[in-house]
């Protein structure tokens, strides 16, 4: 039975930058049913717990999902609002679990596909003794300065071809994955021996602003029109 990862999905009514955001529409659909949906089709699955603060957002899930996989929760009023840790909501979450095993992630990641969701769970399962968590990532060859302008991964007096730099790891906050017991140690979803996994660029938008929002939704309808 591969049904043994609890997905926690929190879901605000309040968004910032991008209004409404959690349900906007994106492609005819709000924007957490894609990756609701993707983490439904997974054979990794059992639960999928959306804790939230809006009654808009429970009444659209229930008309889009009736799947008793679904959990909803109200979400506490101490951890209400742009500025609630966290952490804190998460571990609230995981108290309305039973499960020892968990995935996170976000409505604004609709490309995330079930295949990758599948590919992370099943990598972290088989490899739970090499590592406490998974966390998704994106592999830049390309050069880096900071703030000072100074060069972080290369030698400007020495050029290299991009593709032949050693790779630096972006996190991309697509999906993490960890034991309750990794948590409870650090108060992290990130332990102390993660793996990075590499996510396909174009899944991997993660819409915190506008423009982002308009890129995902661009890339999701040319996949539908290239599968006609």
């Amino acid at each position: 039975m591969n049904r043994m990862i609890d997905a926690l999905v929190p879901m605000k009514g309040h968004s910032e930058r991008v209004k409404n955001k959690n349900i906007r529409d994106f492609a005819g659909k709000p924007l957490f049913y894609y990756v609701i949906n993707a983490l439904l089709s997974s054979e990794y699955i059992s639960r999928i717990i959306i804790d939230t603060d809006s009654e808009q957002i429970k009444e659209t899930v229930n008309f889009f999902f009736t799947d008793e996989r679904i959990c909803l929760l109200d979400r506490p009023e101490e951890l209400c609002g742009d500025f609630a840790p966290f952490f804190d909501l998460l571990e609230y979450d995981m108290g309305h679990s039973e499960s020892e095993l968990f995935l996170q992630t976000h409505a604004t990641n609709p490309l995330l596909s079930e295949t990758t969701i599948s590919g992370a769970c099943s990598l972290f399962i088989e490899n739970r003794d090499k590592y406490d968590s998974l966390f998704t990532v994106n592999e830049l060859h390309t050069r880096l300065y900071n703030d000072r302008g100074k060069a972080m991964n290369h030698d400007p007096d020495y050029l290299i071809r991009t593709q032949d730099l050693p790779p630096v790891y972006e996190e991309n906050s697509n999906l993490y994955l960890f034991s309750r017991e990794s948590f409870q140690k650090r108060h992290n979803r990130i332990g102390e021996t993660p793996y990075l996994y590499v996510t396909p660029p174009l899944e991997s938008v993660d819409i915190d602003t506008e423009e982002e929002f308009l890129l995902a939704e661009a890339i999701y309808k040319n996949r539908i029109k290239e599968k006609k």
